[in-house]
């Protein structure tokens, strides 16, 4: 590997490990108010919560979600050429599309909540919720275009500082909100006869109403940057000497091919949730669980469990999307050494990380239900160690989606999402048919469709790109580095739990024993390197403290 190389992976990682930072803050973040919330809507208040999100989530798929992606593609290419007016003239394409995209389908969810929320997920109330959400579609299409331009640019300190803000303001207002609509909701009801369910489906809405502010306040603050930004870029058009310009058609023209791809992919990967939830309670009612009950162990599910697997996610999540267009600047230019080497390295960061995650996971499932919702109920517990495994694949998956994006297969995930899509619903029918396991089967069949993705996936980027990962460095160390971590957390949440009857004291202590312990293990057994930790924010103090202890050379 030339001294290049390296140097792009470094920045490449950096840039990477940015937003990860910022995505893991947001994701605390998130945990950390989904804890008031909670103790203030209950389990039926996040079903309703969580239900009228699937909506949303999968409309901001189809609308949104796949434009940052494609303009930072589209940025990324431009630049590489030395194209900077034209990168500019793709930003304000761009915004014309989000606009009408995103106007269109909040209209489409405003106007289609009953329907979406009673006719297809069974759950007629959440449709409160859903209506505040579907002004947020309008607001992340015009953010997802100005995130997407500076990604595209390499730099991810727009976006992670825009998520960081965004969260901080959805969770002051979302608990603010769901406790003063919660009373509200508990007065209205009371009219109709059902306090406790209005109560709840009104708190749920102010829990989404953070969202919607949360989102005002991200494209404030990007607003604000591309604005501040913009006399900078002009200097760097005034040097542009390229005669070619692109039309608005076709800007619009690339962005439809670029998006088609991605919005399907996308879409079909994470489409899985909506058809767990449609088929989950039509199934369960059908066999005679009580609707209280289905609501609740939904409600575990989308508000608890989903929250926390998701933490450890968004770090492939970050890395998938710094990935794209570093991948695409090397592909563009030929240097297909260089692809491999920023696929091997993105793939040995994603799995140092979420192997430790999916072992701690495991191991703490019961004290970290109890730590952050007072969840004491052992089936919720459960549900988290059954599921823990979904943190690995998905991690994989999430981050192989976007290495293939990065090397202009844009069609493959499409294909490998479709397949996989189909073989999960059949597992989960005959998980729900023939063994009945209840709100179970849905967490293996979510698992076992992420397991599908990461085969799939994997073959691809091997296939299209070469690319080798060293086994053991990537996959046996961590994995060996991570079972002796478990076995550690395991042994002093135990002794703290049971010494001091503290579990928030016996989680906390162990989770960060569990950091320092994996941190040496993985020095010890050379799955970390000193090239690697110099790639990484402040890895010069972590080597420093690595010579201390004489366990790097």
């Amino acid at each position: 590997m030339g001294s290049r190389a390296k140097k792009s992976d470094a920045n490449f990682l950096m840039q990477g490990s940015l937003l990860a930072v910022a995505s893991i803050i947001s994701r605390v973040i998130g945990l950390v108010y989904r804890l008031p919330l909670t103790a203030i809507i209950g389990k039926e208040g996040n079903n309703y919560y969580g239900t009228a999100y699937e909506i949303y989530n999968l409309i901001l798929l189809i609308s949104s979600y796949s434009i940052p992606l494609a303009v930072s593609k589209l940025v990324a290419t431009r630049m590489a050429q030395g194209q900077a007016k034209n990168a500019w003239k793709f930003l304000k394409g761009s915004l014309l599309f989000a606009t009408a995209s995103g106007g269109g389908f909040a209209l489409v969810v405003w106007f289609g909540a009953d329907f979406f929320t009673a006719k297809l997920l069974a759950t007629p109330l959440a449709s409160i919720a859903l209506k505040v959400l579907s002004p947020v579609i309008f607001l992340v299409a015009i953010a997802g275009v100005l995130r997407g331009f500076f990604q595209g640019m390499n730099s991810m300190m727009p976006t992670a500082l825009s998520q960081i803000a965004e969260q901080v303001v959805n969770a002051i207002v979302s608990v603010i909100a769901a406790y003063f609509l919660y009373q509200y909701g508990a007065k209205a009801g009371a009219v109709l006869g059902d306090s406790k369910e209005y109560a709840a489906a009104w708190g749920a809405a102010g829990g989404t109403l953070g969202t919607a502010m949360g989102a005002c306040a991200s494209l404030a603050f990007l607003i604000f940057v591309i604005m501040a930004y913009r006399k900078r870029f002009r200097r760097k058009m005034r040097r542009d000497k390229t005669t070619a310009k692109d039309s608005y058609g076709n800007i619009i023209w690339l962005l439809l091919t670029t998006i088609i791809p991605v919005l399907l992919s996308t879409t079909l990967y994470n489409i899985s949730s909506i058809i767990d939830q449609s088929l989950f309670k039509n199934f369960a009612l059908y066999q005679g669980y009580k609707q209280h009950q289905v609501d609740v162990w939904w409600g575990v599910y989308s508000g608890q469990y989903r929250v926390i697997i998701n933490v450890p996610i968004a770090i492939a999540s970050s890395m998938a999307s710094s990935s794209v267009p570093a991948l695409i600047t090397s592909y563009k230019g030929g240097d297909m050494d260089e692809v491999r080497s920023k696929i091997h390295a993105a793939t040995r960061f994603i799995m140092v990380i979420a192997f430790p995650c999916t072992i701690g996971i495991f191991v703490l499932a019961g004290p970290i239900q109890r730590l952050l919702f007072s969840d004491t109920d052992p089936s919720s517990a459960y549900m988290l160690m059954v599921g823990a495994i979904s943190v690995l694949f998905y991690s994989l998956s999430t981050l192989s989606n976007g290495l293939l994006q990065g090397i202009d297969k844009l069609r493959i995930p499409v294909k490998n999402a479709a397949i996989s899509l189909v073989i999960q619903a059949g597992f989960l029918y005959a998980a729900m048919q023939f063994f009945r396991l209840n709100i179970y089967a849905v967490v293996l069949a979510n698992a076992f469709y992420a397991f599908l993705m990461c085969v799939l996936n994997g073959h691809a980027v091997v296939k299209y790109s070469g690319t080798h990962q060293d086994v053991k460095k990537t996959f046996i160390i961590p994995l060996i580095g991570s079972i002796i971590m478990g076995i550690a957390v395991y042994l002093v949440y135990i002794v703290i739990d049971k010494g001091l009857g503290s579990n928030a004291l016996g989680t906390i202590v162990s989770i960060l024993a569990g950091v320092i312990v994996y941190f040496f293990v993985m020095l010890g057994l050379g799955g970390i390197t000193r090239t690697e930790l110099e790639r990484v924010p402040h890895g010069g103090r972590l080597i420093a403290l690595a010579e201390r202890m004489h366990l790097l050379k």
